[in-house]
């Protein structure tokens, strides 16, 4: 459930910082508004040294001109759930032979 609210949130706010790019003369000034909000979300949605790192990526991606049409949180998401498998609230079970 968890995983699917982040998926959507991550669409959303991707197609949110990329409608910037479709307003004319204005939209380059709305990114300098929008990078640090996406960067603030980003380290919400994935906290730790991840995060940190995505949000900073993100925030360099969105004040960039012509690189809105990058999904960073779309890519996170992909990277987080699918390419790493992060198992949030899974136990292990590790065993260990004794002597």
């Amino acid at each position: 459930m968890l995983k699917d609210k982040l998926f959507l949130k991550g669409l959303l706010l991707d197609g949110i910082g990329m409608v910037t790019m479709g307003v004319p003369l204005i939209g380059p000034f709305l990114d300098i508004l929008w990078a640090p909000y996406a960067a603030r979300k980003m380290r919400e949605m994935y906290p730790g040294k991840k995060g940190k790192l995505a949000s900073a990526i993100v925030f360099i991606e969105e004040i960039l001109p012509f690189t809105d049409i990058v999904p960073t949180f779309t890519l996170m998401y992909l990277y987080t759930y699918v390419y790493k498998k992060d198992t949030v609230g899974q136990v292990r079970t590790i065993e260990v032979e004794s002597w």
